[in-house]
């Protein structure tokens, strides 16, 4: 706690430019009378983590071939209901669960309460599709809060506004009964007896019960908006309405952008790039920002695809991420019983190893000054309190020199952020060279701590 004072302070500069750009308001309508510096402290603990982990879980977790199999294949409710019928996640220990993403650095965690199949993991009184009604007769989001919490994670809710089970919600163009040609007519004959407004009023509700029964909840990521023809945006959800709600129930919670809320000041507090390349995430610099990925090509539990991510690729999508001044969600899918699977457990075993020895280069980090010019093939993080500058070694050098580049007279002292072992300093030019050892430490990116003036 003592450490959140005097960052809260030396990181303004830093965040009130970005939220003020989003802020600038007075351009766009607002919500609520929140001021750009009331956001900043409100958002202050999640710009501060940095890292989160994502789950998505529910029925396709059985038919184990992506989370979107539904819509995919074209599935019926009556043909998935064999998924809702053979539900027994009978290894679920959402203890286990905590423990894993704390060891990994994950300082939140965002969880899949209902997704686009409409299941929902919670015991709500608007519905029997729900895990309270199959064989695991438990409210599984209740035991994921009381875990995490346990554990000091924040809490986060995933709810999809779409809802493919639901005999209200109008069939559109990402239903898995949507038409094979789309027209007015096909679309007018398929709704025929579906009411919007009964859906909105059932969202609506359980979005109530949601921030009402599971005490303080953090984050709501909210999932998604497609306002073009034959889709769905603010206007079908009643998006005003609903996030006022939200701030109403939940004053200190943060929220996506998938309301479709872009055209109000306050609609949203983060941007959500999708599955994007390290290399992109340098166009949101300067935003309030959150990076989700996949471990793999999937969100959900898929058996059989086997594009997983190295232990590399991971890194350098949580030390991009900050680089740039956003955050990582990295997402992890549970199998049908309740667990991570061994491809998902290797892959945060690898970054508890890491995190372990280097997360001061990610926590309450963000992009370096301009004044700092980037060693080559490196990438900077920078903690503006303690004023220490983190040079990532995404390559090590192979003549143990490190070279940093217009550097004399900013830094005071060096060393490897792993062990706190002394780096040589000699200034040379303008420019100051690091003595390295020859041996590269058993990290796969190293990390040097610079103590700055």
């Amino acid at each position: 706690m003592k450490k959140l004072l005097p960052l809260a302070c030396c990181m303004l500069l830093i965040l009130v430019s970005s939220f003020t750009n989003e802020t600038s308001a007075q351009t766009k309508p607002s919500l609520s009378n929140e001021t750009p510096a009331q956001k900043i402290k409100r958002m202050q603990w999640w710009t501060d983590a940095r890292f989160g982990m994502f789950i998505h879980w529910g029925l396709y977790a059985l038919p184990a071939r992506h989370e979107w199999v539904k819509n995919q294949e074209r599935i019926t409710n009556e043909t998935y209901q064999k998924y809702f019928d053979e539900f027994n996640p009978d290894l679920f220990e959402p203890k286990k669960w905590a423990k894993e993403a704390k060891a990994a650095g994950m300082k939140y965690a965002v969880l899949t309460t209902k997704h686009h199949e409409g299941f929902c993991l919670f015991d709500s009184k608007y519905t029997d599709y729900k895990a309270t009604k199959t064989a695991a007769k438990r409210d599984l989001v209740k035991e994921y809060v009381d875990a995490f919490r346990a554990e000091g994670i924040k809490i986060g809710f995933y709810y999809s506004l779409i809802d493919w089970h639901h005999p209200d919600f109008p069939i559109d163009k990402v239903h898995p009964q949507r038409p094979l040609t789309d027209s007015d007519t096909a679309y007018a004959r398929l709704n025929k007896g579906r009411d919007m407004a009964k859906y909105r009023t059932y969202l609506y509700n359980q979005v109530t019960e949601l921030l009402s029964n599971y005490g303080k909840i953090d984050i709501l990521w909210l999932d998604f908006s497609y306002p073009e023809k034959y889709g769905k945006g603010k206007n079908d959800w009643n998006s005003v309405a609903l996030i006022k709600q939200i701030r109403k129930l939940q004053p200190g919670i943060i929220v996506d952008n998938r309301l479709d809320l872009g055209d109000y000041a306050d609609g949203e507090d983060f941007d959500t790039p999708e599955q994007v390349s390290p290399e992109e995430l340098a166009k949101y610099k300067g935003k309030t920002w959150e990076t989700c990925q996949t471990f793999s090509g999937s969100w959900g539990y898929y058996r059989d695809e086997n594009s997983w991510k190295t232990h590399r690729q991971l890194l350098d999508l949580l030390i991009s991420s900050t680089s740039n001044g956003g955050n990582l969600i990295l997402n992890v899918g549970p199998t049908a019983r309740g667990e991570f699977d061994y491809r998902a457990n290797n892959a945060l075993d690898s970054l508890s190893h890491w995190m372990h020895a280097n997360n001061k280069s990610i926590y309450y980090c963000s992009f370096a000054p301009d004044t700092y010019q980037v060693p080559s093939n490196d990438k900077l993080t920078y903690n503006a309190a303690a004023k220490r500058l983190y040079v990532h070694l995404f390559e090590y050098p192979a003549d143990g020199k490190l070279l940093l580049p217009g550097y004399k007279g900013k830094i005071k002292y060096a060393q490897f952020l792993h062990d706190n072992s002394e780096l040589k300093m000699m200034e040379q030019g303008n420019d100051i060279l690091l003595t390295l050892p020859e041996k590269k430490p058993v990290y796969e990116i190293p990390v040097v701590e610079l103590t700055v003036n």
